[in-house]
């Protein structure tokens, strides 16, 4: 289904073709002054720059040809050739009946199947996931959800950092602590043991234990170095130990991921592709890609038309161990290979500091022939989650505050605005904080996802977690709201049609108009990778609905094909608003 901006671009681009100038500059959209139109044009004034005319004449035309059509009840110049009109009422309605018997709401696919991977979060092996993991779960998640809805097969892989130098630093701390264990036997032959001889909370302990000592004391950074290398040497006890540590941290993971209701359908790592790293080596040097550095291997890709220096990726360190370089390319490249022609793109949410480092992985993939036309290779690179004193969001005994921690913290502070506002106080305590919950994970990514990726952005739990303005409890309360009103409506026996005759007056036009402009939302969000886009129009709709409620009667209303029409707009401004929070990755409760 056309969106109605598109439908009025057409024609009003037909009306820019019939004075011989191109249609592209018949573009139309929602007006920058509602108050003095819905709509408006500007291609008048690009359109006289190229023809060398006067652009209220070019503008005079085109309104002569669009009074034709009969569907604008408003054309008017502004300024130098601006064209601002309104559409009747009869366009109007005809557009929202469209829109309320189209199963996705009026929003087409752009994809037909292809595939495309989102690779997000990334956490590593025997570490906490922290603060500092909460943006790339939510903003690739919501990318995620929009490819897939847009029409991908859309996949997202959490790629679990398994085969850094962390992996070494915690098997050497295990090794000093108990030597002992046949995984540090190089003699061992037997079975290594299927259950692991610690817990997660012991590998999380010893993590930062080990991690501290190898900055104190070079000889336990060395220890580790040499653990790391002998690990992806493929040592057979510290591999099968770094299975262990894997293990454990996936079941962390995805217990985190499931507080804030984020689903994997890929649960690999880096060391998933440590068999194919002298796969792709040996094809380098085939194609005499290769070349060496001070010791290491490294793969040149600056170019001539370069305006700053763009360092070679390095595939081996000069003692021979791998880079970040090297798994995120051989990831790349199985990929490629597993996935086919029906890959269509790869996009990475990951921090804008490893904007360089996408670069170098991405122009070693196309030198290699890996990557041609496609995949498309994305980098959505997101900002820092800041406290309120601008730097780094910590805890306010001043450290890195847990993924869980936060989580927690967001729901402790729903419900205390539950509670302040007198909401959801019939309830029994685990449905309370179930709604709680709800709430909190609302707030929290609303928050995020209001903003750019790319910007920093402080985090305000107490602005965030607010039933007013413009936040995440805000379009959930406004959700229910319209919820309870089509209970109340079912209870009196008022059947809510989607084939429901629309009837606008100046109360509902505004509303009405609003519920045209989901599609225009989804399409910014989708083509930019910026759901801040349908934040905006969540909110806007939310509150649009918020005036519509209070200026108009609805179940009091006696006309009864005027209620009938007001229901309608209702029930479609709740799925609307189902569908965009489902885009967000968050769920409505049923009640507050």
């Amino acid at each position: 289904m056309t969106s109605l901006t598109e439908k009025l671009s057409i024609l009003t681009g037909k009306a820019f073709t019939t004075c011989n100038l191109p249609a592209e500059y018949g573009t139309v959209r929602i007006s920058d002054r509602p108050d003095l139109a819905q709509f408006q044009c500007n291609g008048a004034m690009g359109a006289a720059k190229a023809a060398k005319k006067n652009p209220r004449e070019i503008a005079d035309n085109i309104v002569r040809h669009l009074k034709e059509y009969g569907i604008f009840s408003k054309i008017e110049i502004a300024g130098p050739g601006f064209i601002n009109f309104d559409i009747t009422d009869d366009y109007l309605t005809a557009h929202l009946s469209e829109i309320m018997q189209n199963s996705r709401l009026g929003i087409e696919k752009y994809a037909a199947g292809e595939t495309v991977i989102v690779d997000y979060v990334g956490p590593n092996v025997a570490k906490a996931m922290h603060v500092g993991h909460l943006r790339p779960t939510i903003i690739g998640d919501c990318i995620k959800r929009i490819l897939a809805f847009s029409g991908y097969n859309a996949l997202g892989d959490v790629h679990i950092g398994d085969w850094g130098l962390q992996m070494g630093q915690v098997i050497s701390a295990f090794a000093q602590r108990h030597p002992e264990w046949s995984y540090f036997n190089p003699n061992f032959q037997g079975e290594y043991p299927e259950q692991p001889p610690f817990n997660y909370s012991e590998l999380e302990e010893i993590y930062p234990q080990a991690s501290a000592a190898c900055k104190a004391d070079p000889s336990q950074l060395e220890k580790a170095q040499q653990a790391t290398k002998e690990f992806q040497g493929g040592r057979a006890g510290y591999w099968a130990l770094g299975q262990q540590f894997t293990t454990l941290s996936k079941a962390h993971i995805k217990q985190n991921m499931d507080s804030v209701g984020v689903k994997f359908e890929i649960w690999k790592g880096e060391a998933d592709a440590a068999s194919l790293i002298p796969v792709v080596e040996k094809d380098l040097r085939e194609k005499n890609i290769f070349e060496e550095s001070q010791g290491a291997l490294v793969i040149p890709i600056a170019k001539n038309s370069d305006n700053k220096e763009m360092p070679p990726l390095m595939y081996y360190k000069s003692d021979g161990a791998t880079t970040y370089g090297t798994t995120d390319l051989v990831t790349l490249y199985d990929r490629v290979e597993s996935y086919g022609a029906a890959l269509a793109k790869i996009v990475y949410v990951v921090d804008k500091r490893q904007n360089l480092h996408f670069e170098q992985v991405f122009r070693a993939a196309r030198k290699a022939g890996y990557v041609q036309e496609a995949p498309e290779l994305v980098h959505i690179g997101f900002g820092t989650l800041n406290g309120a004193d601008g730097k780094p969001f910590k805890t306010r005994e001043g450290g890195i505050m847990r993924f869980d921690q936060l989580v927690t913290m967001a729901k402790d502070k729903a419900l205390q605005r539950l509670e302040e506002a007198n909401l959801a106080g019939d309830l029994d305590d685990a449905r309370k904080q179930d709604i709680a919950h709800k709430v909190g994970v609302a707030a929290i990514k609303f928050a995020d996802l209001s903003n750019q990726p790319h910007v920093d952005y402080i985090f305000d739990m107490e602005r965030m977690v607010n039933f007013e303005g413009k936040t995440g409890p805000y379009i959930l309360y406004q959700a229910v709201r319209i919820q309870s009103l089509l209970r109340k409506a079912e209870e009196q026996n008022f059947k809510i049609s989607g084939e429901a005759v629309i009837t606008i007056s100046d109360q509902d036009r505004p509303l009405a108009l609003l519920l045209t402009e989901m599609p225009d939302a989804f399409d910014a969000a989708l083509r930019h990778y910026m759901p801040h886009h349908l934040c905006d129009y969540a909110y806007r709709l939310a509150a649009g609905f918020s005036s519509f409620y209070g200026n108009c009667h609805i179940l009091s209303e006696s006309d009864e094909a005027r209620k009938a029409s007001r229901l309608a707009l209702c029930a479609l401004t709740c799925r609307q608003l189902a569908l965009v929070l489902g885009w967000l990755g968050i769920d409505i409760p049923e009640r507050m």
